[in-house]
């Protein structure tokens, strides 16, 4: 009698390698999550403050050459500028997983890009739905619930105090980063207004020459640099927002050795090596800067709160980023294990789905630069855009707190198991025995 074929397992844990690089990466997300949050707190005390006049003058002063249009606000460096800087990372860290991290095998690819296609997709219905047949443009947000701001998730983790076990902690960066790289492919073909072809042709010669560099495996930052700022400075120009550098940047950097450097046994990449120079950058400097400048809204109180609720586009956020988000993820995560008749891992339930889904809908970053895009930077319904944004990315992350900590008991024990390394060879036992190897995931 033949043995029945075991069922695959979704959320089973990965490698070793790749769960301790996450860990790292996490942390530095943390600390980043952290001072965005200090960011956003101090923006909207200076907003709703007696010298909300001087917040607003500093974010639409005016610096850089007019010769070159980039004469930019304070405000708009910052979008369009540091956050090319945070999108360069985003395309380093897909790049890197795809090509040499645990998802480079198919099967466990499949469930963090359809769970973050599925949590795009249902918010931006909501969204549509709450505006249908309103007749002022409001349907032009219909991609700012989409997009999940990783930082700030992980600077809920950080304050709840959840010891999330490894293969939920993969799975949210991982679908974080999806999520982060669509969203940019809808800025670049659904926000772009006119399009320079010769200012294109330019970035796109400029972006060849950094990627012979980078292939070459040249490091040397005085050519790099200029190449990269060459790059976003023609794309800008071009009229596709210049975020989009950021990530083809990003792409073109090799991932492993090359064999004349020892190959890929040779220790880290390119691309790694590059990722932890600029995380931290990113992180802690980038997202933070933009946080300070787009979260200044002024609120006006309870009168104007409840204004801002009065707009359907508000609404439409709100129930994109708060049930949208929860709805897609967790939805499309039951479909992909009922499809493929795959079993979540024994030591977790669909609560712990939910509690990732929930997290998810913290939508901050992105879909600020998305309403900017798409109702015009301080602008009135650009206010209520702000208003909402940061109202349900409140709102997620108190109704994923609550779910995670009630089950962080369980999670601690996860965690415990996770560390264990009876044998002290310095990876923990768990990760040695087999029983969770890649090739049994979905």
């Amino acid at each position: 009698m033949h043995n029945p074929t075991p069922r695959a397992v979704i959320f089973a844990r990965g490698s070793w390698a790749e769960t301790a690089r996450i860990s790292a990466i996490l942390r530095k997300e943390t600390v980043g999550g952290a001072l965005l949050l200090v960011a956003t707190v101090v923006a909207l005390g200076w907003a709703n403050s007696p010298w909300s006049e001087s917040y607003v003058a500093l974010r639409d002063l005016r610096v850089g050459p007019a010769a070159l249009g980039l004469d930019l606000t304070l405000g708009g460096w910052a979008s369009d500028g540091l956050l090319a800087i945070f999108f360069f990372v985003v395309g380093l860290e897909l790049k890197r997983e795809f090509v040499a991290g645990d998802l480079r095998d198919p099967r466990r690819a499949a469930l963090p890009v359809l769970a973050a296609v599925g949590g795009m997709a249902v918010p931006a219905v909501l969204y549509v739905l709450v505006n249908l047949g309103a007749v002022d443009g409001e349907l032009r947000g219909w991609a700012i619930p989409t997009a999940t701001d990783i930082a700030f998730a992980l600077a809920v983790l950080a304050v709840v105090g959840t010891h999330l076990p490894a293969a939920l902690r993969t799975f949210l960066l991982t679908l974080a980063v999806v999520d982060d790289l669509l969203a940019v492919t809808i800025i670049a073909v659904f926000y772009t207004s006119h399009v320079s072809v010769l200012a294109l042709l330019g970035a796109v010669a400029a972006l060849a020459v950094f990627w012979v560099a980078v292939q070459r495996r040249i490091r040397s930052w005085w050519l790099l640099l200029p190449l990269a700022v060459i790059t976003w400075a023609l794309m800008h120009a071009s009229g596709v927002h210049a975020t989009v550098a950021g990530v083809l940047l990003g792409f073109a950097v090799p991932v492993m050795r090359s064999h004349a450097a020892g190959g890929p046994e040779a220790g880290p990449g390119l691309a790694e090596h590059f990722e932890r120079r600029f995380r931290p950058l990113s992180a802690g400097v980038a997202v933070p800067v933009f946080a300070f400048f787009a979260a200044g809204v002024t609120v006006g109180g309870a009168s104007g709160l409840a204004q801002s609720f009065t707009d359907r586009v508000a609404l439409g956020i709100v129930a994109g980023l708060v049930v949208g988000k929860a709805v897609g993820i967790l939805g499309t995560t039951y479909l992909v294990a009922r499809f493929t008749r795959a079993d979540l891992d024994a030591s977790l339930g669909w609560l712990d789905v939910l509690c990732i889904a929930t997290l998810g809908g913290i939508g901050f970053t992105v879909s600020l630069l998305i309403g900017d895009l798409a109702f015009g930077a301080a602008s009135a319904r650009d206010e209520h855009v702000k208003v909402a944004v940061l109202a349900a990315s409140v709102l997620a992350s108190v109704l994923s707190a609550v779910l995670l900590r009630a089950r962080n008991r369980t999670y601690r024990h996860l965690e415990e198991l996770e560390s264990l390394d009876a044998d002290e060879d310095g990876v923990p036992d768990v990760f040695e025995s087999g029983r969770d190897r890649p090739d049994d995931a979905a």
